[in-house]
């Protein structure tokens, strides 16, 4: 990259990343053969595993010394009673940070529609978290308009903390959101969402591990992360990072680091984010994925 404070601000933000994981069998195994402790993790709720698998991973990583993030899918959960317990079980093991989407649970679980109503819930309970992420759209939802989307980031400012986006592979659109969003006030620190590398063959597998059920929606709402790294010389995290270089490296942009999108292809995901590293000069304590993260 020939612009070094383009390239300084980009390393900035690949060593403060953070990877998504599937609670899938395997998903533990990899974290810790791949990643060192204090690594931050976050875990994927769907209804085919259920929340429990969510919150065992979480719990199991935690103790292994990593930031585990869960993720508690508002629809997942039955209500106020059943969230003060997860509450209660996650800060035991030292959990400080969430992520809370409303979830593709239909019909919901109990007494949340939508992920605003849990986020009201946990601050009546004391925000037992520090950290409390929140979705965001670069893309058009399927069935929430885009004004509606940046309004619900809005309303959800007083009980969250930070904006974890949705993937998306225009860079384009990214930067017209992203200025969008700060226009209108929305001030909470951003962590950009990318996909690991990953081959189509592995994408489609890991469909079928999160649930026969579920396989069509997960393909359906993936449909073009599958076109884009299938095509021959198609989609390059490095590419599209260095292509937003200057909206993401702009003090007012407020984007805090990168939400790596895995599909649990954890040692392939590490090993571009190192190489990453070494090409935008990188220092050896970034290199070994030591940094606080």
């Amino acid at each position: 990259m020939r612009n070094k404070q383009a390239a300084d601000g980009l390393r900035r933000l690949v060593a403060n990343a953070r990877y998504e994981v599937l609670p899938t069998a395997s998903a533990e195994d990899a974290v810790l053969a791949i990643l060192p402790p204090g690594f931050t993790v976050t875990v994927t709720a769907s209804p085919s595993k259920g929340l429990e698998a969510t919150l065992a991973l979480t719990e199991r990583l935690a103790g292994k010394g990593y930031r585990a993030v869960p993720h508690l899918a508002a629809r997942m959960v039955s209500g106020r009673a059943e969230l003060s317990e997860i509450c209660e079980r996650l800060t035991a093991v030292g959990v400080d940070t969430v992520f809370v989407p409303a979830g593709d649970a239909d019909p919901p679980a109990g007494d949340y529609h939508a992920s605003l109503d849990l986020l009201a819930d946990l601050t009546e309970l004391g925000s037992p978290f520090a950290e409390v992420g929140i979705t965001g759209y670069p893309e058009s939802h399927p069935s929430i308009a885009d004004d509606l989307t940046v309004q619900a980031m809005w309303d959800k400012r007083r009980h969250a903390t930070q904006i974890v986006s949705n993937l998306t592979f225009d860079p384009g659109l990214v930067a017209v959101w992203i200025d969008r969003m700060r226009s209108r006030g929305i001030t909470m620190p951003l962590l950009l969402g990318v996909p690991g590398p990953i081959d189509r063959a592995k994408l489609l597998l890991m469909a079928t591990k999160i649930g026969v059920g579920e396989s069509t929606k997960f393909l359906t709402k993936h449909r073009r992360t599958l076109t884009r790294l299938a095509a021959p010389g198609g989609f390059t995290g490095e590419r599209f990072l260095e292509k937003l270089a200057p909206t993401l490296t702009a003090p007012a942009s407020l984007v805090g680091g990168l939400h790596v999108y895995t599909f649990n292809q954890i040692a392939e995901t590490e090993a571009w984010r190192q190489a990453l590293l070494l090409r935008l000069g990188g220092s050896d304590l970034e290199q070994s994925g030591q940094l606080a993260l």
